[in-house]
């Protein structure tokens, strides 16, 4: 039996893996489908404030819904990694004012900073259970984001094979409400 942390790592190297070897075909239908069950499930509850990360690697790409929801007058903030374990949230006006940030994210350039609540948060992750935790990169970024905002809904989307039956948990993981897949 591995250590707890080593079990983490090996789990984040292996799903990193399966999704980095995902076909291009494949990882556009499933972030095609992925997107249209995010948009309906954003215009069925009416959000208007949401936080999200903007996708980077092989990570399900929204970027087309993040525009939808500029478009729509939806206020869209994003996390600019800091220290460990916080974020500085800056308000996304457009997609073509990004700069690079810390372990490779992305962030709006020049953004107001916003500390209010949100309705949604969209989380990312390498691999969810059947509970809703997640398992992330490791830096405890969201988790520690995350308790700060209880009341705002709290959405992962994940492909097919992110599915996982056992992943280590710690006492300050915080648990996903909504988990949208192919297979939701």
């Amino acid at each position: 039996m591995y250590p707890f942390s080593m079990k983490k790592t090996k789990l984040r190297s292996y799903f990193l893996e399966k999704r980095n070897l995902l076909s291009l075909l494949e990882k556009r239908k499933h972030d095609f489908f992925l997107s249209g069950l995010l948009m309906d499930y954003i215009k069925i509850h009416g959000f208007s404030t949401i936080h999200t990360y903007l996708p980077i690697g092989s990570e399900v790409d929204f970027y087309p819904v993040i525009q939808q929801l500029l478009e729509m007058n939806i206020k869209i903030v994003c996390p600019q990694t800091e220290n460990k374990p916080v974020f500085k949230n800056l308000i996304l006006t457009s997609l073509d004012n990004l700069e690079q940030g810390r372990y490779g994210t992305r962030h709006p350039a020049n953004a107001e900073e916003y500390n209010g609540d949100f309705d949604l948060v969209i989380v990312p992750g390498l691999a969810y259970n059947a509970e809703k935790y997640r398992l992330g990169y490791g830096g405890g970024y969201y988790d520690y984001f995350l308790e700060k905002h209880p009341l705002a809904v709290k959405l992962g989307l994940f492909y097919p094979f992110q599915f996982a039956s056992d992943l280590p948990l710690e006492a300050h993981d915080v648990p996903l409400d909504i988990v949208l897949t192919p297979k939701s």
